[in-house]
């Protein structure tokens, strides 16, 4: 490697996402977080997740730049298909063509990172190619995990989960559960093997094998029970970024929205906020059984629902449902600004798929989580935070993964409303959110990884 670099000066970091939001949004955040310290990043995506993403707060700008690599044009794939959000998940068929294309930026990216001097480049699991590229020219690369350090666990060894569950940390909170029938099931996809010619299991491995250090986006603080217990996976060492719980300042057009101006009329603390995340949107037949959950729970909510694919306005929700509802519920079917909301004195609490970005989010306002896990990460998520009585999942079919109407309104009921069980789910919450929004210990995991990338030897 031969940038130039020197103690003294500042980094020139790559990074190198995932296509998916829940991947992009956080990895720029890190990038501004390295940018506000005097480090340089090159953030590479293609040209539409570029557009998509939020500005970069002006001061930072001329140390972020954005390296845009247009997706490879793979027969079958609708132009435009750039981020996992734009491939239906119900088609498997389509969701290959898209690692097939993505897999179709080793060259360009291969290309940049030769002239780029990079001291230092930060892959996300998936992205083999790119880790294979940092090989070839001799640039270290650390693989980041979005996820947190249980979900790790559960994937790294047995034996380290075992050990997670019976550490003194762990005293005083109940064990994290096993993954119901359904969960493991679904988990062997990743095993499988389709058109691109790889599967997601094999991707992770040879990332990781090519990479040099692995960097976790979790902190002691917020997991006593297992951080101390994972210094290394497969061998490689581990660095801690803390949660880096997302800077909210409110702006004047978030006010405007028309789901913020209902929230300001309504009680304190009498709100559950609904949001699924933008990846996997339900079927319309789930979309139905958590409407009808939500209407017998009889609590206010504010739905932020995300249409299934080819279902029309007239069949996305029950009969009658937005008139029997009318005046306690809102539905939205387009952007919400999530953090105002998450914000506003009338949410009290979060129905929540539990991907780690949202569940962050929660807590760092103090909500306790209704939670209805649906691919992933977002299970073992979901028990961390039922562990630690901070939220209740809904209860769902063990082999098959179904819920219903009776099992939402009784999670809702139970966080939100019936006063003795929700009064401890609120104060364990709250306890979360002291962690979670604890911006100097969560910057000072940020200073401790950027002296390992300083102290590494080559």
């Amino acid at each position: 490697m031969d940038s130039g670099y020197s103690s003294a000066a500042g980094m020139h970091v790559v990074i190198c996402p995932w296509l998916a939001f829940g991947h992009l949004l956080p990895c720029l955040d890190l990038a501004q977080r390295l940018a506000s310290r005097g480090h340089r990043v090159s953030f590479v995506s293609t040209p539409r997740n570029l557009s998509r993403l939020p500005p970069v707060r002006p001061a930072l700008a001329p140390l972020v730049a954005f390296v845009a690599l247009p997706l490879p044009r793979v027969e079958g794939l609708p132009d435009g298909a750039e981020s996992t959000n734009d491939v239906p998940h119900d088609r498997p068929d389509m969701v290959e063509l898209h690692r097939r294309a993505i897999d179709g930026l080793a060259e360009p990216f291969t290309e940049f990172l030769g002239t780029a001097c990079a001291d230092w480049i930060i892959v996300d699991v998936f992205h083999h190619w790119a880790a294979a590229a940092a090989l070839e020219h001799k640039v270290p690369c650390a693989m980041i995990m979005l996820g947190s350090a249980h979900m790790i666990a559960s994937i790294a060894d047995r034996r380290l989960e075992r050990a997670e569950t019976e550490s003194p940390a762990a005293a005083g909170q109940g064990r994290p559960a096993a993954a119901p029938t359904f969960e493991v099931a679904r988990m062997k996809l990743i095993r499988t093997k389709g058109s691109s010619g790889m599967s997601l299991a094999e991707r992770f491995s040879l990332t990781l094998s090519r990479s040099s250090h692995v960097v976790v986006r979790s902190c002691a603080e917020f997991e006593p029970e297992t951080v101390p217990l994972l210094s290394t996976l497969r061998g490689k060492p581990i660095t801690f970024l803390g949660l880096m719980p997302p800077s909210h300042e409110s702006r004047r057009e978030d006010g405007e929205d028309a789901t913020v101006r209902w929230l300001d009329a309504q009680p304190a603390k009498s709100v559950v906020y609904v949001a699924l995340g933008s990846e996997v949107p339900l079927g319309v037949e789930k979309v139905h059984e958590l409407a009808l959950g939500l209407e017998l729970a009889g609590t206010r909510f504010l739905w932020a629902l995300r249409k299934p694919t080819g279902v029309s306005d007239a069949d996305l929700l029950p009969a009658g449902f937005e008139e029997r509802t009318r005046g306690r519920g809102v539905v939205a079917t387009r952007w919400v600004p999530q953090m105002s909301i998450l914000a506003h004195a009338a949410v009290g609490a979060f129905l929540t798929h539990c991907g780690w970005n949202s569940t962050i989010e929660g807590l760092m306002f103090g909500h306790p989580l209704i939670m209805l896990p649906i691919f992933g990460d977002q299970g073992p998520n979901a028990r961390l935070i039922e562990a630690k009585n901070a939220g209740l999942q809904v209860a769902r079919n063990d082999g098959d993964g179904s819920f219903h109407r009776e099992g939402v309104a009784a999670a809702i009921r139970a966080v939100a409303v019936e006063e003795e069980s929700s009064k401890v789910f609120q104060a364990k919450a709250k306890k979360l959110q002291e962690i979670v929004a604890d911006m100097a210990c969560h910057e000072r995991y940020i200073d401790g990884f950027i002296q390992q990338l300083r102290s590494y030897k080559d």
